[in-house]
């Protein structure tokens, strides 16, 4: 695809000419002027690059063509790409879909049953019986004709259908027919299956019997996909012509089916006879299940199902497949999750209704008589290549994970339960909060089942556990990707390599990990180094992994189209892409290299190969210190609908893209991780962008274009909190923001919050000024650094957190309700946050701030800087400056820190060891420190080769020993121990009359203080934190 001068001033000039409508209230940094809507439409979804920038893209792609640096069609392929992010960034409404712009959710939306006309659709089983016209007008109307009843289902287990299961498989699953409303009864072509789980989950899965849906692979766990051990057996324990109750048997789960209309009501376990249900299914009438299975056996129909977008044709062969159900949270007044937005963490509601209601509706006719009307667009889920993304809005942006956690105080007492959509097509998701009816959401499809997993916690903790045991927990990262991260798009050459490797040095910051994005490649070809600014990139990275550091390279998911580029040959001789719609030629999309191919990793064939493609005789200049970075896995194409493929692609097995969509960056990822996994035989890392349900197991993301202002900083908060309480909690934002030139205020404070992100990374894109940590000034510099060795203090604790979070599912920075979850007054509370369950951190998050505001639930809480004692529930100011961040230690914790201050995390192995120890009201406190090698799987072997050790402070006594097996086991001390010694023991809380302590072993010990409020330190113990021992204080 070549391009003349003509061409490529043409695209220049369009760029030049783009204006953000109603654009009266922008802002403006050295390199970027954001221009917004000053209307309120909430459709409007994503911030325009200012034409300033764009013409920066194309003169400076100009400058590099006509040096000889790159070639006419990489420019154009620039400039292309600078155009369409234009267009399709929020210049016009109608750029991204809306609701209303997607069909199936205009059609679903205002679909409930008992509402009539008034609201547009009623059925539950929509679409062709056989003897209908098979048009989407024709369906369209079908649905609003079919007025005034709800679905209907019938027990597949009664007299009448006694024999249509399998006696040994019979208490494994309750099977029904599901019937739709139309007068014609349909018969049962659409069924519904419940499971129970041992964690206590519950899965409903309404399907068609003749042609069921696509159902991802490799996204749930082989266990939960297909052990019959981690399934509960299931008694029907009441029984009327329309109840049943149905009791899973290992779990006290309790799950009431209602057959007409059809509903499903899901109680916590034990639940008394007078308990709501922590979730209802189809409790408004919102179910609907389009079928049209003529339409999709005949290629004659095909043009008429087809629909358009922006120049872009979907030709739907198989017509409308929307699905869409409702779930009320009944004890709920809060609902979190459903990332990725960028938007507060507790979801703000998108539909209400105009009237109260007399009470809890739960089954009355109040249900059809209360008007709902919209307060703006649905929550979208789908993954999208979104540039420099609005602070508040509802749109989907990079991933996505259908999962959501609702929240509540119900008669004095927290519960929390939640419901994960198990469906990888595009999403919307209605929200509507009711009071004491609770929290009321509408889910809808394109396509897919509807297969919905409860989980009725009812804790937080539990919750997680009942998702994570379905999807994985998180995978054990390697101890140097916990460190600080630094990445530029792009260091130049080895040159500029090596001096930013030494500035760190000279400047006794520590950092594990250097990056470089797409400039290192020879064309974009990836896997390839430009010899040119690159020419010994093994002994690049030698020289940083000398010093005990690591780099990472950018791999994405477009292959530039090169019979001379061998991984593309290779691809494409074995038939390795995404087909187009016929099926049979390969998709040729564009994205940074020009006109690329994408692999088809829905393919387990694919992913083999790919994984194959990271070994070091494959990938020349690579070493096993140089780890991988995927970015445009959504998958982004420039040239594409919304900036990424077609619906109506072809992957492996026929299925279309419209079915994977949002889990095909997530395959890209896995494939990635098992390459570095088999190159190295040990734990991998590699970053995506893109994910889904499962990525937790896979690897880190990261939250993507964020810009550099104050907003981006505040809303990277509940973006990442909402990730965690989402099973994703090895999570960052781009420390400073990627867009833009943060000033020394900015660049500080982002530096102060980002040193407790789980992933810790500074990345700032080509155009912006350099901005490594000592740029900024003396000052900046010197607290800068403070804030990074904080983050290296830390490690310890931060990887016993992410122990806990791969045994357990915990998120490793927590929002206060999930550790308060009876405090709500914390419910909404985003600016401050948990890193475990022992330190509350309330960041700096505006402009100027001389003071913040700092709220501490109940409990006993001590400033960590000074020792002063609080007693929660309190809110305080407390003052600050440039160099603060308020940090509180939680009573009744302990956690271990590493004070020595070194270069990298490597270089820390075998440091000794601060215990930190927060008394609580009564004088006790308890805690634990886990390690292993940091980098292998013997963790996890038969040869248990880990340490876990409990800690404990109790009636003046410190005591350390072995974790109890209820609490995940010691480990293995003949195949792991670690010989760090502690060399101090902080007591906040300790009376000032205690003045010394003597050790198990006899040694007497000082104890010191620096201040009034000080901590009491214990000094010298100099025992290692592998013996059982005690230490007693004395007065």
């Amino acid at each position: 695809m070549d391009a003349d001068d003509d061409g490529v001033d043409d695209i220049a000039r369009s760029i030049a000419t783009t204006r953000l409508r109603g654009a009266n209230a922008s802002r403006t940094s050295a390199t970027t002027e954001r221009e917004r809507r000053s209307d309120s439409d909430s459709s409007s979804t994503v911030r325009l690059i200012s034409e300033n920038t764009h013409r920066r893209v194309v003169m400076r792609a100009r400058r590099r063509e006509a040096r000889g640096s790159i070639s006419r069609a990489f420019a154009l392929v620039v400039v292309a790409w600078a155009c369409a992010a234009t267009l399709a960034r929020g210049f016009k409404e109608k750029d991204f879909k809306t609701c209303e712009t997607s069909s199936f959710c205009a059609r679903l939306r205002d679909a409930y049953a008992g509402r009539g006309e008034a609201r547009g659709d009623d059925a539950v089983v929509t679409g062709s019986d056989g003897n209908e016209e098979s048009s989407e007008t024709d369906d369209a109307e079908a649905v609003k004709a079919r007025g005034e009843a709800a679905a209907r289902a019938r027990w597949i287990g009664g007299e009448d259908h006694a024999s249509a299961r399998e006696a040994e498989t019979a208490e494994k699953f309750i099977e029904f027919d599901v019937f739709g409303a139309s007068k014609k009864e349909m018969g049962p072509k659409v069924y519904a299956r419940l499971e129970a789980f041992t964690t206590g989950a519950i899965r409903v899965r309404v399907d068609e019997r003749e042609t069921p849906r696509y159902v991802p692979v490799d996204v749930l766990t082989k266990e939960a996909e297909f052990d019959e051990r981690v399934r509960c057996a299931l008694r029907v324990t009441k029984r009327t012509s329309d109840l049943l109750e149905i009791e899973a048997v290992e779990t006290m789960t309790m799950t009431r089916v209602s057959l007409n209309p059809f509903k499903v009501e899901v109680f916590e376990p034990n639940a008394g006879s007078d308990a709501k249900p922590m979730a209802a299914l189809n409790q408004r009438g919102g179910f609907v299940f389009e079928t049209t299975p003529e339409a999709r056996e005949s290629e004659g129909d095909e043009g008429s199902w087809s629909e358009s977008f922006n120049g872009h044709t979907d030709t739907r062969k198989r017509g409308p497949m929307g699905v869409s159900f409702d779930v009320t949270f009944p004890t709920a007044s809060d609902v979190y999750g459903i990332p990725e937005r960028a938007t507060a963490m507790s979801l703000k509601p998108t539909q209400a209704y105009e009237t109260p209601s007399s009470g809890w509706f739960g089954g009355s006719s109040d249900v059809g008589s209360r008007v709902e009307k919209k307060l703006g667009e649905p929550y979208r889920l789908y993954n999208l290549d979104v540039f420099e993304y609005l602070d508040e809005s509802p749109f989907g942006l990079y991933g996505s994970i259908p999962i959501m956690t609702a929240h509540g105080v119900s008669n004095g007492v927290a519960k929390t339960s939640g419901v994960y959509f198990h469906n990888p097509s595009e999403m919307y998701v209605d929200v509507n909060v009711d009071g004491s009816n609770g929290v009321h959401t509408k889910w809808m499809a394109e396509s897919g089942a509807m297969d919905v997993f409860f989980l009725p916690g009812a804790t937080p903790d539990r919750v997680l556990r009942q998702y994570t045991a379905l999807t994985g927990t998180t995978s054990m990262p390697p101890m140097f990707a916990l460190g600080y991260h630094q990445c530029r798009w792009n260091y130049r050459d080895e040159k500029d390599v090596k001096e930013v490797d030494e500035g760190f040095d000279e400047h006794d910051i520590p950092y594990d990990v250097l990056w470089l994005d797409i400039e290192h490649t020879d064309g974009k070809r990836y896997m390839t180094w430009d010899k040119g600014p690159f020419p010994t990139p093994k002994r690049m990275i030698e020289d940083v992994a000398s010093r005990g550091r690591k780099m990472v390279t950018i791999v994405d998911p477009h292959v530039k189209i090169d019979d001379a580029y061998p991984i593309y040959k290779e691809a494409n001789d074995k038939g390795f892409y995404v087909k187009k719609n016929d099926g049979a030629s390969d998709f040729d999309g564009w994205c940074w290299p020009g006109s690329s191919k994408y692999l088809d990793v829905t393919n387990p064939e694919v992913r083999e190969w790919w994984a194959g493609k990271f070994s070091l005789s494959s990938y020349a200049g690579s070493t096993k210190d140089l780890y991988i970075w995927n970015d445009m896995n959504e998958p982004s194409v420039f040239n594409g609908p919304e900036i990424t493929m077609q619906k109506d692609l072809i992957h492996h097995g026929g299925v279309e893209h419209r079915e994977v969509h949002n889990a095909f960056g997530m395959y890209y990822h896995m494939a990635t991780a098992e390459g570095i996994k088999r190159r190295n035989d040990k734990r991998p890392f590699v970053l995506s962008r893109a994910f889904f349900a499962g990525t937790q197991r896979v690897g880190p993301i990261w939250t993507g274009d964020n810009a550099a202002d104050w907003k981006h900083l505040a809303v990277s908060l509940p973006m990442v909190l909402t990730l965690g309480v989402s099973g994703l909690t090895f999570s960052g934002a781009d420390v400073g923001g990627f867009f833009g030139n943060p000033d020394a205020e900015l660049m500080t404070r982002w530096y102060q919050v980002g040193a407790y992100y789980p992933f810790f990374r500074g990345h700032a894109h080509l155009e912006t000024k350099r901005r490594e940590p000592w740029l900024f000034g003396e000052e900046s510099t010197a607290i800068i650094r403070t804030a990074i060795r904080e983050r290296y203090a830390l490690l310890p604790y931060i990887y016993t957190l992410f122990e806990e979070s791969h045994r357990a599912g915990a998120p490793v920075l927590r929002p206060l309700w999930y550790e308060f979850p009876n405090d709500q007054s914390a419910f909404k509370r985003q600016d401050s946050f948990m890193l475990g369950s022992a330190i509350l951190v309330q960041p700096v998050l505006t402009q100027g701030a001389t003071s913040v505001s700092v709220y501490l639930p109940t409990g006993v809480w001590y400033e960590q800087k000074s020792g002063a004692r609080h007693v929660g529930p309190k809110t305080m100011n407390v003052a600050v400056t440039l160099e603060d961040v308020p940090v509180f230690l939680r009573g009744g914790t302990i956690f271990v820190r590493k004070e020595r201050a070194r270069r990298s995390s490597t270089a820390m192995r075998g440091d000794p060891l601060t215990v930190i120890v927060a008394l609580d009201e009564n004088g006790r406190a308890s805690g634990t420190y886990y390690a292993d090698d940091g980098e292998s799987y013997e963790y996890a072997s038969a040869r248990s080769a880990f340490a876990r050790r409990s800690l404990s402070f109790e009636n003046n006594r410190f005591a350390v020993s072995g974790a109890s097996a209820a609490d995940g086991g010691s480990g293995n001390a003949k195949a792991f121990t670690d010989d760090s010694v502690i060399e101090r023991v902080s007591v906040y809380g300790l009376s000032s009359k205690h003045t010394g302590a003597t050790c198990s072993t006899g040694d007497e010990l000082d104890i010191a203080r620096i201040g009034r409020d000080a901590a009491a330190h214990i000094r010298q113990p100099n025992q290692a934190i592998s013996k059982d021992f005690t230490i007693s204080v004395r007065r």
